[in-house]
């Protein structure tokens, strides 16, 4: 069998935050290396141009992909339901953007802020997992409204508390209870916390709407210890048929 994928990059590999001004040097740069698709991380929404975005797009041939950043201000667990409101107005923002370039789902870890890795009593855990996924259940009517899904990513054990492998995640999906609710999966937090990535991605199954992948020490695929063909006998298994984006980071990352 094989794959029927289109290959991605992430604008964070180059610049931080993404703005109008890297359009035209990003996008012509993508292309010219063979790419079919652009990861677009999305850390400030006013300073991107979606018209310039759309019209790059159309200009190097290239599908568009919109990624969240979520920091500490844009953390649907935090005690303070401003903070709620804020990522709420933020991935209104994101959401309006794929529609925009024809993305049909919004992803990222968007259930709590990245980095927060804490030593959680069994209770407080539960409670932070129940806020995230009413949190979400919201956000899942958002996108539905749009006609959009939202694919959420675990990550690993030192970036976050909440989710970490495609059993937490698949776990999560079951409590948001929303049809708009999928999963995407990052190569880089998968290489940490599953025991066979093969397993993980078939576990995902239809619910699989994006992957992102690097090397397991965050560099050029086929560089380092990653077993590249777990991933391919998963994919194959389940057909996915969408992008596959490497993704790693400029040392000038901001939002995270």
């Amino acid at each position: 069998m094989s794959l029927q994928i289109k290959y991605g990059v992430s604008t964070w590999l180059w610049i931080s935050p993404f703005s109008t001004s890297a359009i035209e040097p990003l996008f012509s740069k993508i292309s010219s290396l063979g790419f079919d698709a652009v990861e677009i991380a999305v850390e400030d929404p006013d300073i991107i141009d979606i018209g310039a975005v759309k019209e790059g797009l159309v200009k190097y041939n290239l599908k568009a992909i919109i990624c969240g950043a979520f920091g500490p201000s844009r953390d649907l667990t935090h005690e303070d339901p401003a903070v709620h409101e804020n990522c709420f107005r933020y991935i209104e923002k994101c959401l309006d953007f794929c529609v925009a370039v024809g993305n049909n789902f919004f992803s990222g870890p968007m259930y709590s802020a990245v980095g927060k890795a804490r030593l959680l009593p069994p209770e407080k855990r539960r409670q932070e997992w129940d806020l995230a996924a009413r949190n979400l259940y919201k956000v899942c009517e958002m996108a539905a409204k749009r006609g959009l899904k939202i694919a959420i990513e675990p990550l690993n054990r030192f970036e976050s508390d909440l989710v970490n492998n495609v059993d937490d995640v698949v776990r999560l999906i079951g409590t948001i209870n929303h049809p708009a609710a999928g999963i995407m999966i990052d190569g880089f937090h998968m290489n940490i916390e599953e025991r066979d990535v093969e397993q993980a991605i078939i576990k995902a199954g239809d619910r699989l709407l994006h992957v992102q992948v690097s090397e397991n020490y965050r560099g050029t695929p086929g560089t380092g210890q990653t077993r590249w063909d777990a991933y391919r006998r998963g994919l194959e298994a389940i057909n996915y048929k969408g992008v596959v984006s490497i993704e790693s980071f400029t040392t000038e990352n901001q939002e995270l």
